[in-house]
């Protein structure tokens, strides 16, 4: 009982809104959900802007689906190595920022890619969001040939996927701690 209230605890503390940008689906089964979110302190320093330097995190949840995936494959199970990139364009001035997403873990969504970034203009301003996924290369994932013969030479095929009017003002406000 003890357990259940400690997790009930720290789920109503550490539980953040996060503002879905979008959801897909591409074969062989990956689930993809562009999220922003409320902007965290992220370790090594030396490698990530400092919280306080930062609008919002921008993160990609990439798991298998729970259903029609490889066998073999683990239900809601994190996909790793791929590459991911984010630009954030304000549709009131063309100001873009580039930003490559990098795995991260928590204890709210676990693995995920993500990165704090600074909004290229005014939290107030609507912005697109463009997620590139580029495949693993081949020094990245080795495929087995039962792999190679039912699905190819990739985990997946590069894909792009495009957001408009997303407003980040409520995310970009909203505090942690």
């Amino acid at each position: 009982m003890k357990r259940i209230l400690t997790i009930i605890l720290f789920n109503f503390i550490f539980s953040a809104p996060e503002l879905v940008i979008g959801e897909e689906r591409i074969a062989p089964g990956i689930k993809f959900i562009f999220e922003g979110a409320i902007k965290d302190h992220i370790m090594p320093h030396k490698m990530h802007l400092d919280e306080n330097l930062t609008h919002v995190h921008i993160e990609a949840r990439v798991n298998w689906d729970t259903s029609n995936i490889p066998e073999g494959a683990v239900k809601g199970g994190f996909v790793p190595y791929l590459h991911i990139t984010a630009v954030v364009t304000n549709e009131k001035t063309g100001l873009r920022t580039f930003i490559d997403l990098v795995p991260h873990i928590n204890l709210i969504d676990n693995f995920h890619y993500a990165r704090n970034i600074s909004l290229p203009g005014s939290i107030d301003d609507n912005y697109s969001v463009e997620f590139n996924i580029i495949p693993p290369t081949h020094i990245d994932l080795a495929l087995h040939k039962d792999w190679h013969d039912l699905y190819g030479d990739n985990l997946i095929s590069s894909n792009s996927f495009n957001y408009k009017k997303v407003n980040f003002k409520e995310i970009a406000k909203a505090r942690r701690h």
